[in-house]
């Protein structure tokens, strides 16, 4: 009876909660709710974590080259789009970089905007396939939690901010995820192009700054909202998430650089040489 009642209340609450999403996402995929990203991002936590190691733990690598070279240089035309929309539905186009906050129009740019938000949300989804090609290729080593608990959140706080504010300055982060997106799946195509172009790879240490770089900028902008006076950005909540997620991010990279470059200890056999693969 209990549980019953716990179970009445938690649904009115949800209720209550999702009337306040935005209805120019009415009927749109997976924006019903929020439980299927988090089906489907339990599904690859499970995958990649349990399931997928123990069910290639007696079998030998998939060799993946040419599937592959599709997917990185996929993701890198997928980036540049998504730069490019960002930028002409509000980046380029009359955002002031401040207090932007979120138009809940109907206008072009608006929706161009929201079209653009849910792309970037879905896109996350497709580089989960990341892991699943370490998995299958049994580059176990590089399923790291910092790996896997970025790809993980991506997506999940993704869908609330599609759901109830796609636009303004919380999109930002975005505008640059895609921009380091475009240099990182460079690197990754180069890479599995084969041995022949390892020599060109000479610079992932300068990718992993350009990444340092991201996340500093993020908390930048983002941390402007505490500065600024009157700024009535609708969801201030999304502002705080951002900033804890840049923060943190930074740190963890920090961390991930210190024992990579200072220490050495991550980095595979050919980085040693000057050459980094990690593809």
């Amino acid at each position: 009876m209990a549980f019953s009642n716990l179970t009445s209340k938690a649904v009115l609450l949800y209720d209550e909660w999702i009337k306040d999403a935005d209805p120019r996402l009415e009927g749109w995929p997976l924006m019903s709710s929020p439980f299927p990203t988090t089906f489907i991002i339990g599904t690859y936590i499970y995958f990649v974590t349990s399931l997928g190691p123990k069910l290639m733990e007696n079998k030998k690598p998939f060799e993946l080259r040419q599937i592959m070279v599709f997917y990185n240089f996929s993701v890198v035309a997928l980036s540049l789009y998504m730069t490019y929309e960002f930028l002409m539905s509000g980046w380029a186009t009359g955002y002031s970089f401040r207090c932007d906050i979120v138009d809940y129009s109907r206008s072009p740019t608006a929706l161009r905007m929201v079209r653009t938000c849910w792309l970037y949300y879905f896109s996350k989804f497709i580089e989960l396939l990341d892991t699943i090609f370490f998995v299958l290729r049994k580059k176990n080593n590089q399923v790291t939690f910092l790996h896997v608990f970025h790809h993980s959140i991506m997506p999940w706080t993704w869908w609330f901010g599609v759901k109830f504010a796609a636009g303004g300055l919380g999109t930002f982060h975005a505008l640059l995820n895609c921009i380091v997106h475009v240099v990182m799946y460079t690197y990754y195509g180069i890479c599995s192009l084969g041995p022949a172009y390892h020599k060109y790879l000479w610079w992932k240490k300068y990718m992993t700054s350009i990444q340092l770089v991201q996340f500093i900028m993020i908390t930048a902008h983002i941390g402007q909202i505490y500065i600024m006076d009157d700024c009535p950005y609708q969801y201030p909540i999304f502002m705080f998430i951002i900033w804890l997620y840049g923060s943190m991010f930074l740190v963890l990279f920090l961390h991930f650089w210190y024992h990579a470059y200072t220490k050495g200890q991550r980095l595979p056999k050919m980085a040693r040489n000057g050459i980094s693969k990690d593809q």
